[in-house]
């Protein structure tokens, strides 16, 4: 199979990327490599993909409509897993512009270029955010997620929903993966696992919101890329799918098991919860277990232990 696999320089899109290469497939990665964090960590990512012969990166943003048309035309691909974004639900409070071309925009000009060309299955990274502030518990893909709290949110919903008419008028499968709190190694600079290994080994202060009595659905982006590879495998029409852990742990009980492992406490600094986050997520992952034959199998405390292993061994050496 050839894949398409936009955000492969990223964090969750070069773990996908690896997994499909070593499992056979021709990839392609396309990025545009851009700053929201160190670029060298992502060139860092390209490098270890690019000594698989079965793998090729194109430097090319998803709002470049003409690209990507000339792209998918030349290229002939069988399925596209949309992983490229705007990342970061604060920074999209910052730039809502930015976030609504991208993670919409972007995506529209990919389905396009999918449909024009004939892509069998389409599959795109959407987020547990699209929930907002639900009473609904855990999350199940039938709530109609329409009270977005922040601009990044609506534009992946908004995505998910332009993706039905695209499968309805043009017949393009279509499955819309919500992944719920990704964590793991090489994860994101602004992520909460790295930036808690940050207090721990430089003393630098962090935000605890409401005391770390906020529940999170951590999933090992082992898991994760299990599930998305399995719906890469499974054209399904249109579908909404959760990727979670279906088990959520309090904030302060994930820190606990950073400190532990540096045997050292974090710098934390309580705060109230920021107006587009959320107190609980929680995934019902029944419709994956169902659809893609899902099975996370990494608890909290052996995710965070490979997460804390890569951290020592290529960001902080201790």
């Amino acid at each position: 199979m050839k894949v398409l696999v936009t955000g492969a320089a990223g964090f969750i899109g070069s773990h996908l990327a690896e997994k499909l290469i070593k499992r056979g497939d021709e990839v392609v990665g396309l990025d545009n490599f851009n700053d929201y964090y160190d670029p060298a960590k992502k060139r860092a990512n390209e490098r270890r993909l690019a000594a698989y012969p079965n793998f090729k990166m194109v430097e090319a943003d998803v709002r470049d409509r003409p690209c990507l048309l000339t792209l998918f035309e030349a290229e002939k691909f069988d399925a596209v897993a949309h992983l490229a974004a705007m990342a970061g639900v604060r920074n999209a409070v910052k730039q809502p512009d930015l976030y609504v071309e991208v993670d919409y925009n972007g995506t529209q000009h990919l389905m396009d270029a999918a449909r024009f060309n004939g892509v069998g299955n389409f599959v795109f990274a959407s987020t547990s955010s699209v929930y907002g502030a639900t009473r609904q518990i855990p999350f199940v893909e039938s709530d109609p997620c329409d009270r977005p709290l922040q601009p990044y949110a609506a534009a992946k919903r908004a995505a998910e929903i332009l993706g039905h008419a695209y499968h309805h008028l043009y017949q393009l499968n279509f499955t819309a993966i919500r992944f719920f709190t990704v964590y793991g190694p090489n994860g994101r600079p602004d992520m909460m696992a790295y930036l808690v290994a940050e207090s721990v080994t430089k003393g630098v202060q962090i935000p605890l919101y409401e005391g770390g009595e906020m529940y999170r659905d951590w999933t090992f982006v082992g898991d994760i890329t299990d599930g998305v590879a399995a719906a890469i495998d499974r054209p399904l029409g249109y579908e909404i799918i959760n990727l979670g852990r279906g088990k959520p742990t309090l904030l302060r009980d994930f820190v606990a098991v950073i400190e532990r492992l540096a045997g050292q406490k974090a710098n934390v600094v309580a705060k109230p919860k920021p107006a587009a986050d959320v107190a609980v997520t929680y995934a019902d992952i029944g419709k994956a277990v169902e659809l893609l034959n899902y099975d996370p199998k990494v608890s909290v405390e052996e995710g965070v232990g490979a997460f804390w292993k890569w951290y020592v061994s290529t960001e902080q050496p201790l």
